[in-house]
């Protein structure tokens, strides 16, 4: 098994994973040899092809006998389901458009266009299928939230590429969120080092409070293998709205009632350590390969294969 898993995000539902595996291992080791040409690592950092994988969940998404067409809504008016309108609104504010206060009362259907509208003049998504494409990520993140099924598959496919020489878990966007929980549920895995790329896990109500397990008292819980946790965004990505990590996943036990004790950090915690970095990704602020080639990613990843 290979000693890095990249967990891909959404939109992924028409490729696979050897479709899949040959950029995002391409990508990754341009990024471990930017960080080794930058003095971060050592000479010979760069893991061989065989030594990354992708674990693929997209066809969880895919509609059986659907041709390639997307159903649903085919503009943001015509976003009814509270989710995904509460999703939209939120993304919006983060890319600096409407600050309706969303979840109080039903958005007009020109609200949430000008909310799209201001999503599509951010470098979050840019081509002339964007919007197309961001109803279908609405509509997959609520799906991951609101179906056990599709979460359960998701997981499966993050635990059948985890094996035991795997030491570096990768996810980006909603794969982050699929790796986060993995580990949780996994405590035996041999991952030590948890790379999230993107990553929502810190949006409040919509993501944060949704995950299992559930966080207490504003803490998610440290998963139980995990060393080290480098968490990298661009500052303009509006789905990592919340770029700074380490308050909400402090390694250590959230305090159990009014326990006086409950709260200390044990010995075996205090080496862990959970990083926030920022990216520049140009006009492409999302984009995994991006994310995988910048130096400060392939430094993360590189350190998490030497420590092994």
């Amino acid at each position: 098994m290979a000693h890095v898993v990249v967990v891909h995000g959404v939109g992924q539902e028409y490729l696979g994973r050897s479709s899949l595996h040959g950029p995002v291992a391409a990508a990754l080791a341009d990024g471990v040899e930017a960080a080794e040409r930058a003095g971060a690592l050592p000479p010979g950092s760069v893991p061989d092809v065989e030594d990354i994988d992708v674990a693929f969940y997209g066809d969880v998404f895919r509609t059986p006998g659907a041709k390639g067409g997307r159903t649903g809504p085919r503009s943001a008016a015509e976003v009814t389901d509270p989710y995904e309108v509460d999703l939209l609104l939120a993304w919006a504010a983060a890319a600096g458009g409407p600050q309706e206060q969303y979840g109080t009362k039903a958005p007009t259907p020109r609200t949430l266009q000008r909310a799209m509208n201001a999503l599509l003049r951010s470098p979050f998504l840019p081509g002339p299928v964007a919007e197309r494409f961001l109803l279908g990520v609405l509509r997959q993140v609520r799906r991951y939230f609101g179906e056990d099924v599709v979460r359960e598959r998701a997981m499966e496919a993050v635990a059948a590429r985890v094996g035991p020489d795997t030491t570096v878990l990768v996810g980006h966007s909603l794969g982050s969120v699929v790796a986060y929980e993995a580990l949780c549920a996994h405590s035996e895995w041999p991952v030590r080092t948890l790379v999230t790329l993107g990553s929502p896990l810190g949006m409040p109500s919509l993501v944060f409070d949704r995950l299992r397990p559930a966080p207490r008292c504003g803490r998610g819980r440290w998963p139980g293998s995990l060393v080290h946790w480098t968490n990298l965004a661009d500052r303009h990505d509006v789905v990592a709205s919340v770029k700074q990590l380490a308050d909400l996943f402090p390694p250590v036990a959230a305090p159990a009632g009014n326990t006086p004790d409950a709260a200390e950090t044990p010995p075996e915690a205090q080496a862990r350590v959970l990083r926030d970095v920022q990216v520049d990704n140009g006009w492409r602020v999302h984009d995994l390969l991006r994310h995988l080639t910048a130096r400060e990613t392939g430094a993360a990843i590189g350190e998490g294969l030497q420590a092994g």
